[in-house]
This record gives C-alpha cells, structure tokens and sequence, in this order.
C-alpha cells in the first residue's frame, strides 16, 4: 500500500494545495503536477476512510476542493501564455476535473444520507436544494442568489445513458453532455437558446432547462459583459427567426463540425454567437476535443460524426475567457450518472482496444426504420410513438437512430448488475463505490460474457 493511500483527508487536501499553487516550469511539470493531484484523489482506499468523520467534514471538504478547483481554472491564463499547457498537461488537468467531481459527488452523497432518488420521483431543479447541492466560486459568493447575465453559458448533464456516451464519445472523458446560452429580453423574461438532437436550434424558458431531469448544471459567465450579452442576443434573433418563419429551420449538426451555418449541434452554436459578437476575434473553444477516428471508426461514422476535432460541452471547463461562478448537483442521481460514466468508459475502451462492434438484429432495424419514418409524422403523433419507438429529426441517418438504440439497450442490460454491486457496498460501508471497483466489475462481466454485451460483440 502506497504511502498516499493512507493520508487523513486533511492531509490529502493540503498536499493537494501545495501542488496546485506551486510554480511550473514546463509542460512536463505542470503534468507531472495534475498526475500527483489526479493520483492524490483517486488512490483513497476505503479501508482507512472513517464513515462518522466524513459524513461530518464532508461540506468543508467539498467547498475546500471546489476551491482548489477554481484556483486551477484560475491558472490556466498564465500556463498558456508561459506555453506550458501542452496537450498532455492539458488533458491531466482535465482527469482532476473529473476526478475532484466525482470525489465531491460522493462527499455530498454521505453528506446527503445516501438518498436516492425514488421510482417516480423528479429530480430538483437546476440550482436548486439545501444539502450543499450549489457549490458557487469565492469571487461570487456573497451569500445571496446570484442572477443570470445575457450570455451566461449553462453546461448540463441529463440521466439518460445517451447522455454519458456524448461525455464520452472523444478523446478525453467529461461529465457533461450539454451546453447552452442564457439570453434575457428587455422585459427580463430568461430563455435559453440550444440545439437539441431532436428538434435543433430552439428557445426555452430558463425554468423549463432547468427542471428538466438534470442531474448536473454549471454556470460560467464571460469575462466581457458586453461581448456576452450581443452574443446572447444575436443566437436569440438568429433562432427566433428560424422559428417564425423569417429563416430556415437550423436542424441539428450529427457531423459535429464546426465550419457552417446551415447546422447547428449545441456548442456549435454557442462557439458561433460569440464569433459573431466579436467580428471572429473570440473563438470557442481554447481547447478542442478530439475523436478517435482510426479505432473506434465504425460507431463514429454510424452516428454520424465527421469532424476530427471540435467543441464538445465539456470542453467549456478549461477556457480562462469565462469564469466558472457555480456548479450544481442532484446528490441523489450523481450515483446513477457515475454509473452510466463508467459503463461509456468501458463500452468505449472496448470498441477502440478489442474491436467490440455493435451488431444489428431484425428487431433493431425495424425499430430504426420506424424511427426515422416517424420524423415525417405531425408532433403529436411523433410524441405518441416514442414509446416504442425514437423520436428523430428528419436529417438523422437510420443507422445513427439504431446505434442509439443498441447504445441505450446494452447499457440497460448490465445497469442492473452495477446498481446492485453498488447499493449493496453502501449498505455495507454506508459509503460509496469507488469508481474502479464499477470499472473492475464491468471488465468482469465482458471476460464471462463470450463477447456478447447487450448488442456488443467481440472476443472475450
């Protein structure tokens, strides 16, 4: 046992500190750096974590490492100009992101009494909830409710398992599956201008968003006022006019590229209201996401994505341009989410490592076929199908609505044995399980499976 894993969390969090606000010299430093904090907060064993003393420290210790956090975004200004945030260093810093989330995530579940959210029952709305759900930046934590701003950007993550795989579908996983801009008209009412798969670029209430079954929103906000509140206006009018028949319908980009007008995924558009704003000078993202086209082609080309590079909704989280003011979680869904994540991880990893292909069946097919037929009916009969079958724009390829499918059905399949392992060790410990253990379970799981997962299949 390493001597990091025996570190009271006090101690976790001050060597933590001291790397995180240590000066860097190269890229190989500054990496080297973000692998000792990932390593620091992944390499907790359960064995020497005392249930009662969590469960009591765990607000502090949340509000202590979302500090630690901001103090990293806060950096990332001086590391590029210094040219020290090469891409490896980049994407360490992106692993504790990640990591410092989830180690939060499961401080409020204890915190939170292991709640659960129950059949039926509705998650909070965005924002929302006394058990330290909202963790908001020291710059803006004035002890009141902090309004939204024209140009404010909300990055979202719902529960279904469509949503893990967009976390982490390129080359570095995030926890986030959606982005959008908040506009407010000069009668104060606050919409939200997105694109959706379903419908594509479309305006909704702010409160619509966000009682929508998130399970996870942050809220950023430009470092220029002005310059995020013409954007914010210029995507309203651009998709209001789309709506009202001045201009055409923008339906929703699948290539996930970021050239053209004509199609729009969500931080497509996003990306394009600031270029807008600022005559091209503002371009998003500082950081691009890239996909994995030579190992994992055949799922990449069957839904439909053609771009080698572009801005994925996480991608967001490393720009020093916006400020990160506060972060929200629905601590009775993060175990759901955490779950989906690992499962994309693995399904994934197989794809691009084992050559695991999604396998049509007849039953696939047709349900894919019908889908797509279905996106010529009137709404009304769309939203009566989509029980049965998916509900899809016009420009969505058969073979992306069947992947989909075949997504969502193997992930359902080994969900049940994952929740389970789960709940059980929270029953047990009262504390929950660390992600490798979900990781070592699923890897289990394919060795017994004869490469065969839900529709998946490969060697064993």
């Amino acid at each position: 046992m390493s001597r990091l894993e025996v570190l009271s969390p006090s101690d976790r969090l001050a060597a933590i500190r001291n790397i995180a606000t240590r000066t860097f010299e190269s890229h190989l430093d500054l990496e080297a750096g973000m692998r000792s904090i990932y390593h620091l907060l992944h390499d907790i064993d359960p064995v020497h974590i005392d249930r009662a003393a969590v469960e009591r420290t765990a607000p502090d210790l949340m509000r202590e490492l979302f500090a630690i956090r901001i103090g990293l975004r806060d950096r990332i200004a001086g590391w590029q100009e210094k040219g020290i945030l090469l891409r490896p260093a980049e994407i360490a810093l992106r692993d504790v992101f990640r990591i410092a989330r989830y180690v939060s995530d499961m401080l409020g579940e204890v915190a939170n009494g292991n709640a659960r959210l129950a059949d039926g029952e509705k998650s909070k709305r965005g924002f929302t909830g006394t058990g330290w759900n909202t963790l908001v930046s020291p710059a803006y934590d004035s002890g009141h409710d902090i309004p939204f701003r024209s140009g404010d950007l909300i990055l979202m993550r719902g529960s279904a398992h469509n949503s893990a795989a967009i976390a982490r579908i390129g080359d570095v996983d995030t926890q986030f599956s959606h982005i959008a801009i908040v506009y407010i008209d000069r009668e104060g009412k606050h919409w939200i201008v997105e694109a959706l798969i379903e419908d594509g670029a479309v305006i909704n209430t702010l409160e619509h968003v966000l009682d929508h079954g998130l399970g996870r929103a942050v809220l950023y906000r430009c470092n220029d006022a002005a310059l995020a509140a013409k954007a914010a206006e210029l995507a309203y009018d651009r998709v209001r006019a789309s709506q009202t028949g001045f201009g055409s319908h923008i339906p929703y980009d699948f290539s996930m590229r970021l050239n053209g007008r004509r199609k729009l995924f969500c931080a497509k558009l996003v990306s394009q209201a600031y270029a807008d704003a600022s005559g091209g000078k503002v371009q998003l993202p500082a950081f691009k996401t890239r996909f994995d086209h030579r190992h994992n082609k055949a799922f990449l080309s069957a839904i439909g994505v053609k771009a080698k590079e572009s801005f994925a909704p996480g991608d967001i989280d490393l720009d020093p341009r916006f400020d990160l003011v506060a972060e929200w979680q629905d601590y009775r869904l993060t175990p759901l989410l955490r779950r989906q994540d690992m499962i994309m991880t693995k399904f994934f990893e197989w794809m691009e490592t084992r050559g695991y292909r999604f396998r049509e069946t007849f039953v696939i097919k047709l349900i894919s076929v019908f889908g797509r037929l279905s996106s010529y009916l009137s709404e009304t009969a769309k939203n009566l199908l989509a029980s049965v079958v998916p509900k899809v724009p016009r420009n969505m390829k058969r073979s992306c609505v069947a992947t989909v499918v075949m997504l969502h059905k193997s992930a359902e399949e080994v969900m049940p044995a994952l929740a389970a392992l789960d709940e059980d060790h929270v029953r047990m410990t009262g504390l929950p399980l660390h992600p490798d253990e979900l990781l070592s379970h699923l890897e289990r799981l394919r060795e017994i499976s004869h490469g065969h997962i839900g529709y998946l299949r490969g060697k064993a």
